[in-house]
């Protein structure tokens, strides 16, 4: 179940941004005192009281835009009503009731979402109660805190996670259904590949790109596997659609990589790479999903790396690209497609079955410990004098693999090591498609310490 979803909306410099930082325990969000700095939505995780949470930050209403007030207000309120679980409507004591708080007031009123007024800086008794006047607005009590301090956050805190939805009984991995989130750069092909998938025209297709807002999922049938469809709106980079109801659509597209097994990075072969495609593939690896890289519009014949390739076989050439210039995926599996043509179709699906079953393999225990005792006597890491040593190996958990070594000191397992070790596994066991993770932690048998 995805986490649910806290806003921080209102106007500029009011501290969202310094509550959002102090709500998520990390200095994530540019902090300065210049209204408007914040230019992207942020979003990060966070957790209280047991309850994950996402939140979000957002740029300040009425920001260096050329539209109407009015118009930022609208927009930014619609986000938040869109898409959040609990608002939190922030407003600053020092500033008392400004008439755009009244504006953004009266328009989150007409939602159903659970909004929380915050007024910020009241970091003392004399503020707190001048917040009284906030009363105004109508959305019911009062929450003053200090984001700089942190005064009165926990309290707030208490009362946002009692207002989420209950947690779902239900468990997801009940579901034995395969879930396929395709997912890319604007107008790459990904309502078309989602026809070509199902064989007729279910999605709406448009050379427009952002014609797509939301995530929709579609259920079908392949050879006895069911597959759940998962169509999203295209990712652009978040500084381009600042001040754009755009803004959700990116967030329904993240929260369905999250739910997803696997991630079909769809690219255009005609454009060739580009960085918003290395970008959304990153999405997918962050977010753990097993990975498949589909070169769509393959028909075309003809792109940069093949021009830049004469003679060379187009498939070999653009690979060999594909590899060198996202070495953060190479685990990924690949399949060259053309949605329009509805050609590699059938092997697509079979790459993405197979995806998600090396995302979901076990491995037992005793190979696993053979496999990373050889590996660490082949290949010694030694530092001033240390030599290190991982006395047991075990397999967390699945969805991406996950690998507990259990070590004599995790800070000498440096990103290199790391790197040789899980290709060692790789060497193994079928992993093709999907990310693993290798997490150090320190042996409690002091005899290993030393």
């Amino acid at each position: 179940m995805p986490n649910p979803i806290v806003a921080v909306v209102g106007r500029p410099n009011v501290g969202k941004s310094t509550l959002f930082n102090r709500l998520t325990g990390r200095r994530i969000a540019i902090v300065e005192d210049i209204p408007g700095i914040t230019r992207d939505r942020l979003y990060a995780d966070g957790e209280w009281n047991g309850r994950a949470y996402t939140l979000i930050d957002t740029g300040g209403i009425g920001m260096d835009d050329p539209d109407p007030l009015q118009t930022q207000i609208r927009l930014q309120a619609e986000v938040a009503m869109e898409e959040a679980d609990v608002i939190l409507f922030l407003a600053d004591v020092e500033d008392g009731v400004m008439d755009t708080d009244r504006e953004l007031a009266n328009l989150l009123r007409k939602g159903e979402t659970p909004i929380f007024l915050v007024v910020n800086k009241a970091d003392n008794a004399a503020r707190e109660r001048d917040a009284v006047e906030f009363y105004e607005l109508g959305l019911g009590d009062v929450h003053t805190v200090s984001a700089l301090s942190g005064r009165g956050v926990a309290d707030l805190l208490d009362e946002v996670v009692a207002a989420f939805p209950p947690e779902s009984d239900t468990d997801e991995n009940d579901d034995s259904s395969v879930k396929i989130a395709l997912i890319g750069r604007p107008n790459v092909g990904k309502s078309s590949m989602l026809n070509a998938l199902l064989g007729e025209d279910r999605a709406i297709v448009s050379p427009i790109a952002g014609t797509t807002r939301d995530a929709i999922d579609t259920r079908m049938l392949w050879e006895g596997n069911e597959l759940v469809l998962i169509d999203t709106a295209g990712i652009r980079r978040s500084g381009k659609i600042q001040g754009t109801v755009e803004y959700y659509s990116v967030l329904r597209a993240q929260r369905a990589i999250e739910r997803c097994d696997v991630a079909v990075t769809i690219i255009d072969s005609e454009e060739g790479l580009r960085d918003g495609d290395k970008r959304v593939a990153g999405m997918a690896h962050d977010a753990g999903r097993a990975s498949v890289l589909c070169v769509n519009k393959w028909d075309l014949g003809r792109n940069i790396t093949m021009e830049a390739n004469p003679g060379k076989n187009p498939i070999a050439a653009f690979t060999e690209h594909l590899r060198d210039e996202m070495p953060f995926v190479a685990y990924a599996s690949l399949a060259y497609c053309s949605a329009l043509k509805r050609t590699g179709i059938g092997p697509l699906v079979e790459t993405c079955l197979t995806a998600a079953e090396n995302h979901a393999l076990r491995v037992a225990t005793g190979e696993l410990n053979r496999i990373v005792r050889d590996a660490v006597d082949s290949r010694p890491l030694n530092d001033k004098g240390r030599t290190f040593k991982v006395k047991y190996a075990t397999m967390a958990a699945v969805k991406p693999p996950t690998i507990i070594l259990f070590v004599n000191d995790p800070e000498m397992m440096h990103f290199s090591y790391k790197r040789y070790l899980e290709n060692q596994i790789r060497k193994h066991f079928v992993f093709e498609g999907t990310p693993i993770k290798l997490i150090a932690r320190k042996t409690e048998d002091k005899r290993d310490s030393d």
